[in-house]
Order: structure tokens, then C-alpha cells, then sequence
């Protein structure tokens, strides 16, 4: 497969170990460092930023029970679903 060019996580991700091993694979860590972190590493705060509408679709796919529960048994159903709720969705958007 591909190794995506970035990934976008929260505080809960940031570790070294896990850093070291998306940049051996040659994606770039976006995680905001932890707080009590002594040597804070530097981030993509913009890029940081457009987690949030993603995390969005997410928890307005979720209140489909069926994409919740995961109810279908193939993976093309299941997919079908997810399509047909993030067209619902974008229909009450308008």
C-alpha cells in the first residue's frame, strides 16, 4: 500500500517511538505535543486545524445506528450505507 503523506492525530498520539516510526515510513507526524512535554516538538498547526471538520463527519455518520453498530456483514453493503448517509447528510446541509 501507500504510506499517506501525513497523519493528523491528537495530544493522546504523541510519543517518540511512534514519530520515529511514521517518519521511517516517510509520513509526516502532526500531532500537537503534550503538555508536559520538556522539549516540545514543532507542528503543522494549520494542517492541525482541518482535523476538526473531519472529526465532524465522523460523529454525524455515527448517529446513523446502522454505520454505529455495524450491522451489515459485507463490505460493499456496508460502504453503500456509509454513501447513502453522507448523501443524507449533505442534502439536510443545504
Amino acid at each position: 500500500g501507500l504510506a499517506p503523506a501525513y497523519l493528523i492525530a491528537d495530544r493522546g498520539y504523541d510519543s517518540d517511538p511512534l514519530v520515529a516510526a511514521l517518519a521511517a515510513r516517510g509520513t509526516c507526524a502532526v500531532i500537537p505535543p503534550r503538555r508536559k512535554r520538556l522539549f516540545p516538538r514543532a507542528y503543522d498547526a494549520v494542517r492541525y486545524a482541518q482535523r476538526h471538520p473531519i472529526e465532524r463527519l465522523f460523529s454525524r455518520l455515527k448517529q446513523f445506528r446502522r454505520v454505529a453498530t455495524r450491522y451489515d456483514k459485507l463490505d460493499a453493503h456496508f460502504l453503500a450505507f456509509i454513501h447513502l448517509a453522507a448523501t443524507v447528510l449533505r442534502l439536510r446541509d443545504c
